[in-house]
């Protein structure tokens, strides 16, 4: 392991203030670090602007130009770990910076000797040129790849400006066009000990936390790369042909109608139901195909709800973005891991993933409705085997003394033009 070190990641835990999964996503990087001993920074810098769930007081507005709610949600969770006095945020209404003075965040930047720009989240990253490496972590692998295919000139020029990139798609498949870039394996830090639960049965429902849609489909080439809705609409009979093991979803408050599309199809027992109900919502179909429906903010609206949300689950199944099935890079949620950390059995749908990480103990794959039924199945069949592998998986898979050593020591290591055949992440 690389001796101490100065290093500033960035995050979007300010913008989703509400969205616990999120400050997950990206606080256990800044605390997986502190507690490897490394001086770490965190900044975020997106330009993007919170949100207002609710619409704001006109019930329209959603976004949120007061920044004190958002200060004081990134403060709580950053001293939380240890990091109250480590973290700086530019306010995008006004451009106003808030935690660390001006003096110490332009130290941190310009000494750093990492600055790990997870999502490829600040704004202007030529702006944050210093002594150290900038490097750029893919977290949504496919469509990030299909954007620099594509052309988009402000995102292939955000790339540009990075010195290493990594990339959560540990095995891009040849169904994606080149890009130009190198992308090393690299996969989400897990705090372990934040997530262990001495409930090794859980609730009585599977669950997910999830959105129908998070953006808008990309076309790259002959690939349509669309969202969820595409992937779940498939399995959307599962409760039905499983009555015994009952299955729950968090969903996301917001619908985006125009980003939905009509690729995928139902299953046939549910094709004239939804046909005659045009009226029907998304939650209104899944409870009618028999899923239970909770309201993501209600049970993951802070860091701690969402953990508790999990530990009290008896496990998770859930599909993956219809990009990811299509693109096949070998992307595995950070949500997930935190579902075996918690020792609570995953079985997810396969993006690629089951040739880098072992399935078919405490984590299984599945392509076909019949799979996804085999492995809930032999879950139930004997699960405390299964539970015990879930954390066997997270430990040697997601630990943070694991991987964020192999990220650092990648970093600093590998020059650019130098990179390595793509191999899947130790």
């Amino acid at each position: 392991m690389a001796e101490r070190l100065r290093i500033v990641v960035t995050g979007l835990i300010a913008q989703h203030p509400r969205l616990g999964g999120v400050a997950w996503d990206y606080v256990q990087y800044p605390a997986g670090l502190a507690r490897l001993g490394h001086d770490v920074t965190y900044i975020e810098d997106s330009g993007e602007w919170p949100y207002n769930f609710d619409g704001g007081a006109s019930g329209n507005d959603y976004v949120a130009r007061d920044p004190q709610p958002t200060l004081a949600h990134l403060a709580k969770v950053m001293a939380r770990f240890g990091l109250a006095d480590r973290w700086a945020y530019r306010f995008p209404i006004d451009g106003s910076w808030h935690g660390l003075s001006d003096t110490k965040r332009r130290d941190a930047i310009a000494n750093a000797d990492l600055i790990l720009n997870v999502s490829g989240t600040i704004e202007h990253p030529e702006q944050y040129r210093g002594r150290g490496r900038l490097v750029y972590i893919d977290s949504d692998p496919v469509f990030t790849q299909a954007k620099i295919a594509n052309g988009e000139a402000a995102f292939v020029a955000r790339h540009k400006a990075h010195d290493i990139h990594f990339s959560f798609g540990e095995r891009h498949s040849a169904k994606m066009p080149p890009t130009g870039v190198t992308w090393l394996p690299t996969r989400q830090p897990i705090l372990l000990d934040d997530w262990a639960s001495g409930d090794a049965e859980g609730g009585g429902a599977y669950t997910t936390v999830m959105s129908w849609t998070s953006y808008k489909p990309l076309r790259c080439g002959h690939l349509s790369l669309g969202q969820k809705d595409i992937e779940f609409k498939r399995f959307l009979d599962l409760p039905r042909r499983l009555p015994e093991v009952k299955l729950e979803v968090a969903l996301g408050p917001t619908r985006h109608l125009d980003w939905e599309e009509e690729g995928g199809s139902l299953p046939e027992s549910l094709r004239a139901d939804a046909a005659a109900h045009p009226e029907w919502e998304v939650a209104d179909l899944l409870r009618f195909a028999g899923w239970r429906v909770v309201e993501a903010l209600d049970v993951g609206g802070d860091i701690d709800s969402y953990r508790s949300y999990i530990q009290g689950s008896r496990g998770e199944w859930s599909v993956a973005k219809n990009g990811y099935v299509v693109g096949e890079p070998g992307w595995f949620s950070c949500r997930s891991a935190c579902y075996l950390a918690a020792g609570k059995p995953v079985v997810v749908q396969d993006t690629g993933f089951s040739a880098v990480i072992p399935t078919g103990n405490g984590l299984f794959s599945f392509h076909t409705p019949d799979e996804a039924v085999a492995a809930l199945s032999a879950i139930e069949a004997d699960r405390p085997r299964h539970v015990a592998a879930a954390r066997d998986v997270a430990r040697d898979y997601f630990a943070h003394d694991r991987v964020l050593p192999r990220l650092i020591d990648d970093a600093l290591t590998v020059r650019p033009q130098e990179h390595p055949q793509q191999q899947g992440a130790a």
